[in-house]
């Protein structure tokens, strides 16, 4: 699903269960130690994900240790985003030469709890969440325009090293199948051109939902 929303360049993989043969490597054991069972399976399922996508970059697995707010550390070269959820793990992986950074988020296709919404979206974007609600009331608008927040902030930190909350970008969906996210701060500067606004892609199906952003040199 997450693979129709990426280009060529990047390797996609994702799962629907826990694998048997999903393992950690030792230096991955800590950040899991004294979690749940359920978070122990999919931390684990969702780096099974990349050392697939990884080899089927040609690039050889190293540990995924967070790092910086949890961003997982990916080998020199490559630039990645992981996501996990309830009956969903995937990894998308690219080389830094093709692909500047990149975001993926996957979320159930239900609605957000109540009070969410507003804590997450900016004035204009509930406005627009009503909107598209009343003319395409079959996608959960509240729970993509989360899942977009995921993906912009994903794609923002590995070019900033920066926290973005998220009321950083004001997010519009379009029901095309596309977003535009303007940025609210200073955008990052990348081969001497501010970004100030991210493009992505979404989808719905089968239950879940995901977001992706791409940012080509």
């Amino acid at each position: 699903m997450i693979g129709e929303l990426l280009p060529a360049a990047v390797m996609v993989e994702v799962a629907y269960d826990d694998p048997p043969q999903a393992r950690l490597e030792p230096a991955e054991e800590p950040a899991v130690a004294r979690a749940v069972d359920g978070r122990r399976r999919e931390y684990t399922t969702v780096r099974h994900c990349a050392r697939l996508a990884l080899a089927r970059l040609g690039v050889p697995y190293r540990p995924l240790v967070p790092g910086l707010r949890g961003a997982p550390s990916w080998p020199d070269g490559v630039v990645g985003s992981l996501t996990h959820c309830a009956g969903f793990r995937g990894a998308a992986v690219a080389r830094a030469g093709d692909v500047v950074s990149l975001g993926i988020d996957a979320e159930p296709a239900d609605v957000l709890p109540e009070g969410v919404l507003d804590t997450i979206a900016l004035p204009g974007e509930q406005k627009r969440n009503a909107e598209l609600l009343a003319e395409h009331p079959e996608i959960p608008w509240d729970r993509l325009l989360f899942s977009a927040k995921e993906s912009v902030y994903k794609t923002w930190f590995p070019l900033t090293g920066v926290f973005l909350d998220f009321d950083g970008a004001d997010i519009t969906l379009d029901p095309n199948g596309t977003f535009h996210a303007e940025l609210q701060v200073p955008g990052p500067v990348v081969d001497g051109r501010r970004l100030q606004s991210f493009t992505g892609r979404w989808i719905v199906r089968d239950g879940h939902l995901a977001t992706a952003i791409t940012v080509l040199p």
